[in-house]
C-alpha cells in the first residue's frame, strides 16, 4: 500500500420489518464500491437474511454492480448487510483556472445533426437531461449564470456555484423525503445532501453541462473526546462534472469540497433513482419500518471499534431481535 494511501471498513445494514408476512420479495442491491482510478475495491461481501431463493450479479447501463434477490418464502423481515474494505489514493489535483471556458464545454456537448461524437462524449451525454429526479427549468439557469460569466474556466464555475450553494441553503433533515421535487428544494433553500445534488445537477444541465450524481459513503469525525460509534454514519450524495479531453471532477455541496480521501464512490447515475442502494417491490406485509445503519472506519480503528469481529455479531442480533 502506498504511503499515501488510506483503507477503510464499510458496513452498511439495511433492514425492513413487516407487520405481517411478506409471501414474496425481490430487490435491486447497489451497495458494492467501485472500481476507479484512486479507489480499490479489496473485499466485499453481502449477507442477506432470510437466504434468497435466486440471487444474479449484474452491471447496470452505468458501470454500476447490482445484485438482484429474489425471496419466494414467508418472512417478516429482511436484513440486508453489506460488508467491504476499500483503499483510496489521492487524486490528481488540476488546477481549475486552467479548465476550458465552460461556452466551449456547452458547444461540445451540445448535438448538432450530422456532427460525430467521440467516445467520451458520448458517454457523457446522458448527463445533460432532465431525469426523473433532475429538472431544466429557467430559474436553475438563471441562479448558475451569476455564476458563469462569459470566458470563465468551467471547473473554477462549478467550484463557485457549489460554495454558493453551500452558502444559501440549509442542511435540514426534516425538510425533505426522497420523493421531495427539486423545484421545491430550491424554492425552500432546504434539504439534505441528496436535495443539494439535485440542485446542483439541474442548475449545471440547464445551461446545457453534463453532471452525474455520486453516491457513496463520506468518513465523519466523532466529536472531541468521544469514541467513534457503530452505526452513526449515513450514506452520501454528491455531484460530478465533465470536462472534455480531462474528465470527471468530483464536488460536494453539502460540505463545500472537491473529495479528496473521504468520499468513498459506490456508484453514479442521471440522480438518486439510478443508485438507491435498495429498491424493489413486495407482495404481502400491510406496512414496514426500515432501519439503517452505516459505519466508516478507517483501518487504524478497526480493532479497537470492532473487538477483532464479534461487534459484527452482537449487532446483527440485535437488529433481529428488535
Amino acid at each position: 500500500m502506498s504511503m499515501s494511501a488510506v483503507r477503510y471498513h464499510l458496513l452498511h445494514d439495511t433492514i425492513y420489518r413487516y407487520t405481517h408476512p411478506v409471501s414474496e420479495s425481490r430487490q435491486m442491491i447497489r451497495l458494492s464500491p467501485r472500481a476507479l482510478k484512486g479507489q480499490r475495491s479489496l473485499s466485499h461481501r453481502l449477507l442477506i437474511d432470510p437466504e434468497p431463493s435466486r440471487a444474479e450479479d449484474w452491471t447496470d447501463s452505468f458501470g454500476n454492480r447490482v445484485r438482484t434477490i429474489d425471496l419466494e418464502s414467508s418472512h417478516e423481515h429482511l436484513l440486508i448487510r453489506a460488508e467491504s474494505w476499500v483503499e483510496l489514493t489521492p487524486p490528481v489535483n488540476a488546477s481549475f483556472d486552467e479548465s476550458p471556458p465552460w461556452e466551449q464545454v456547452r458547444d461540445t456537448l451540445a448535438y448538432r445533426a450530422g456532427r460525430p461524437l467521440t467516445p467520451e462524449i458520448l458517454e457523457a451525454s446522458p448527463f445533460c437531461f432532465e431525469s426523473p429526479n433532475i429538472r431544466l427549468k429557467r430559474e436553475f439557469a438563471a441562479y448558475a449564470l451569476e455564476i458563469f460569466t462569459p470566458g470563465q474556466p468551467l471547473l473554477a464555475c462549478v467550484k463557485h456555484l457549489m460554495a454558493r450553494i453551500f452558502s444559501e441553503f440549509t442542511f435540514d433533515p426534516e425538510a425533505t423525503d426522497v420523493a421531495t421535487p427539486v423545484t421545491e428544494v430550491f424554492a425552500k433553500r432546504r434539504g439534505v445532501c441528496q436535495d443539494l445534488s439535485h440542485v446542483m445537477i439541474s442548475c449545471l444541465r440547464s445551461i446545457g453541462l453534463a453532471s452525474r450524481y455520486v453516491s457513496g459513503y463520506l468518513l465523519t469525525l466523532p466529536p472531541p473526546g468521544k469514541p467513534r460509534l457503530i452505526g452513526a454514519d449515513a450514506t452520501h450524495a454528491w455531484v460530478s462534472v465533465f470536462c472534455p479531453g480531462i474528465g470527471w471532477f468530483d464536488f460536494d455541496p453539502t460540505n463545500n469540497t472537491t473529495p479528496q480521501l473521504e468520499h468513498i464512490t459506490v456508484g453514479w447515475g442521471r440522480d438518486f433513482a439510478d443508485v438507491s442502494p435498495v429498491r424493489g417491490v413486495i407482495l404481502g406485509a400491510g406496512s414496514h419500518s426500515l432501519d439503517i445503519s452505516v459505519t466508516v472506519v478507517p483501518e487504524a480503528e478497526f480493532s479497537l471499534i470492532y473487538e477483532n469481529g464479534t461487534s459484527f455479531d452482537r449487532a446483527l442480533h440485535q437488529h433481529l431481535s428488535e
